[in-house]
């Protein structure tokens, strides 16, 4: 297989498998299909790319077979324009829209961009722009309370079923932030990844100008199965949640280490104590503020 996009008038690779309703059990194949031919998106004639709401009100990028698909399936008028693999992380990293939707005649399927990225990696690809992607744990304070929110709050989203925190780092750039993967029992695009991140920002967590920029990934536990037993294995920082059960576990080196857990408990004591002194709105509203030491 090419570590590169070649255009095609019809991804018909990709058209089979979306014609049989086979993404979900084909997704490897699905995703060589996109990263070695591409898809077709609309594009307004201002030369704006047209992107479509879920029934959930989510937005995401819609991606087609061929031309003649898009013509047929897109009601205002439109221009196709072929877009490969990392134009399609080009654009999710322009506009924070990271799921593409698959159309062909008779199938559709959601797709995290970002898994198409790491198809190139895979295969050996290294580019300038930063799509070799690098997954740590991260002590980063905001991280930290990243993970300490979501588990005093991921069983408010029923669908969630697991979350890792971690540092990510590209390395053909050196570029790095922090990355959120939510694994929803939900098909993609699914507006629960993003409406759970708002929610711990909002309410629980302050991030600032100064901290990493952090970024959420959406997955589907059926569909991406193999991925998410591959972030199982990375020692990241895990919250995961049984709705059956309402059991909510918390996996992290930090419990491993009887003094680093110590220090983490003095940290939140002392912080809470510091919150309960200062006066003004924030005693009704606490959230956890990090400074850097």
């Amino acid at each position: 297989m090419l570590p590169y996009a070649v255009r095609v008038d019809i991804n018909a690779v990709l058209a089979d498998i979306l014609d049989r309703g086979a993404a979900s059990t084909e997704w490897e194949a699905l995703l060589a299909a996109v990263a070695d031919h591409g898809v077709y998106v609309p594009v307004a004639e201002s030369g704006k790319v047209l992107f479509r709401r879920s029934e959930d009100d989510v937005p995401y990028l819609p991606g087609y077979v061929g031309a003649a698909c898009l013509a047929e399936q897109v009601a205002e008028p439109a221009a196709a324009f072929h877009c490969d693999a990392l134009r399609l992380w080009d654009i999710a990293e322009r506009t924070g829209v990271p799921v593409l939707v698959l159309h062909s005649d008779r199938g559709r399927a959601g797709l995290p961009i970002g898994l198409v990225a790491r198809v190139l990696h895979e295969r050996g690809w290294r580019g300038g722009e930063g799509k070799e992607m690098r997954l740590t744990r991260s002590v980063h304070p905001v991280a930290v309370a990243l993970r300490d929110a979501l588990r005093r709050r991921i069983g408010e989203f029923p669908t969630v079923r697991s979350v890792w925190v971690s540092h990510a780092r590209w390395v053909d750039t050196g570029f790095e932030q922090l990355m959120l993967h939510v694994a929803v029992d939900e098909r993609l695009p699914s507006q629960t990844p993003r409406r759970l991140l708002d929610t711990l920002l909002a309410e629980e967590v302050t991030v600032t100008a100064d901290d990493p920029k952090l970024a959420v990934l959406p997955l589907d536990t059926t569909v991406h199965a193999e991925t998410v037993a591959q972030l199982d294995g990375m020692a990241l920082d895990t919250v995961r949640h049984d709705p059956a059960t309402g059991r909510i576990e918390v996996l992290s080196r930090e419990f491993d280490d009887p003094q680093a857990a110590a220090a983490a408990r003095r940290a939140v004591a002392a912080e809470r104590a510091e919150r309960a002194a200062a006066p003004g709105p924030e005693q009704g509203h606490p959230r956890r503020r990090w400074q850097r030491p």
